[in-house]
C-alpha cells in the first residue's frame, strides 16, 4: 500500500507536489495558512486539514515546502509538540539556511521523527517536464525509504550525503541560475538594441548545445513575450534565496563576483514593482537601463 502523505506549505512548489501525488493515487492531506491554497488543494483531490499538527498526525511521510525560516520554526515546533503517533518521516524541501534546517531537524528528532534535507532545483513548470533535481541528504536508511515518493516527481534525486549537503548542492544550482538569468536578460536587451527579433534569437540559441540552457529555454521565452505572470519563481522569493547563498559564500570566504553583480539587478526589479513577477522580469530592469527599445510593451 502507498503511504499516507502530508504536505505542509501549499504554495507554487508544495501544491505542485501535492497534485502529482494525488494523481498517482496517494492519500494526500495538507495544510497552508492561506484559504485559497487549501481550496486549490481540495480541487486537486487532496484533503485539507486545519493545522500542521493535524497533517502530521495523519501522515506516514511528511513533505515541508516553506518560504521562510519563521515558517519552518513554527511548523517544526507545532509538529514536535503534537508528537504524532506514526512518527512521519519528514522530507524538508525548502531553500533555507542549513543551520535553521538543522535546528528544526533536531527538534523533530527529540520528538522521535527523522528528517531529510531535500531541496529542489527546478520550478513547477519543470516538474511537469520531469526535469526536477532533488538533492537528498541525511540518514542513508531514511533516504532509501523516500525513494518511491521522490520518484513521482523526478528520476533525478541523487543521494548527496550528510544532512545539509542537499542545501549545499542547491546553493551551487541557484548560484548558476542567478547568473544565467541575468545573462539571458542582458543578451535579450542587447539583441533588441541592435534591432534583432527576440523570438528569432530565442529560436536560434535556446536549443543550442553550446549556449542553450534550461534557464535560457524557460526564462528567455518570458523575456521574448515580455509576460511575467504567472510566475514560476517570484522575484520576492528569489531575493530570499540570493541572501542565503550570499551568506554562505561569505561564511566560507569564497569570492562570487558574478553572483554579487546580479544582486542590484534583482533589487531594482523589486523597486520597480515586480516582486510578484517571474525572475525573468529582470529583463525589464535592463531594458529601462538601456533607455527602452520601443519595440514592445511590458505585460503584467
Amino acid at each position: 500500500m502507498k503511504p499516507a502523505v502530508g504536505v505542509i506549505g501549499l504554495g507554487i512548489m508544495g501544491s505542485a507536489m501535492a497534485g502529482v501525488l494525488c494523481k498517482a493515487g496517494y492519500a494526500v492531506c495538507g495544510y497552508d495558512p492561506k484559504p485559497e491554497a487549501l481550496r486549490r488543494f481540495k480541487r486537486a483531490g487532496g484533503k485539507p486539514l486545519a493545522s500542521a499538527a493535524a497533517v502530521a498526525r495523519n501522515s506516514e511521510m511528511l513533505i515541508l515546502s516553506l518560504a521562510t525560516v519563521g515558517a519552518l520554526d513554527a511548523v517544526a515546533a507545532e509538529i514536535a509538540a503534537a508528537r504524532p503517533p506514526r512518527k512521519p518521516l519528514v522530507i524538508e524541501t525548502s531553500t533555507l539556511p542549513i543551520a535553521d534546517k538543522l535546528r528544526a531537524a533536531k527538534l523533530l528528532g527529540r520528538a522521535g521523527m527523522r528528517a531529510l534535507d531535500c531541496p529542489i532545483s527546478g520550478t513547477a513548470v519543470r516538474l511537469k517536464q520531469g526535469a526536477w533535481t532533488i538533492f537528498v541528504s541525511g540518514e542513508a536508511a531514511a533516504a532509501r525509504k523516500v525513494k518511491d515518493i521522490l520518484a513521482e516527481f523526478t528520476r533525478n534525486a541523487p543521494y548527496v550525503g550528510a544532512f545539509g549537503n542537499g542545501m549545499r548542492m542547491k546553493f551551487i544550482a541557484n548560484h548558476m541560475v542567478a547568473i544565467q538569468n541575468v545573462a539571458v536578460a542582458e543578451s535579450m536587451t542587447f539583441a533588441r538594441k541592435m534591432g534583432l527579433d527576440p523570438q528569432q534569437v530565442w529560436d536560434l540559441f535556446a536549443a543550442s548545445p553550446v549556449i542553450g540552457s534550461g534557464v535560457f529555454k524557460l526564462r528567455g521565452k518570458f523575456m521574448v513575450d515580455r509576460k511575467y505572470l504567472p510566475a514560476t519563481m517570484k522575484v520576492e522569493v528569489w531575493q530570499k534565496d540570493m541572501q542565503v547563498i550570499g551568506d554562505m559564500a561569505r561564511a566560507v570566504d569564497c569570492p562570487v563576483p558574478l553572483f554579487s553583480a546580479c544582486g542590484p539587478v534583482f533589487n531594482a526589479a523589486m523597486a520597480q514593482g515586480l516582486s510578484q513577477h517571474d525572475t525573468a522580469s529582470v529583463c525589464e530592469v535592463l531594458d529601462s537601463m538601456a533607455g527602452g527599445t520601443g519595440k514592445a510593451k511590458r505585460k503584467r
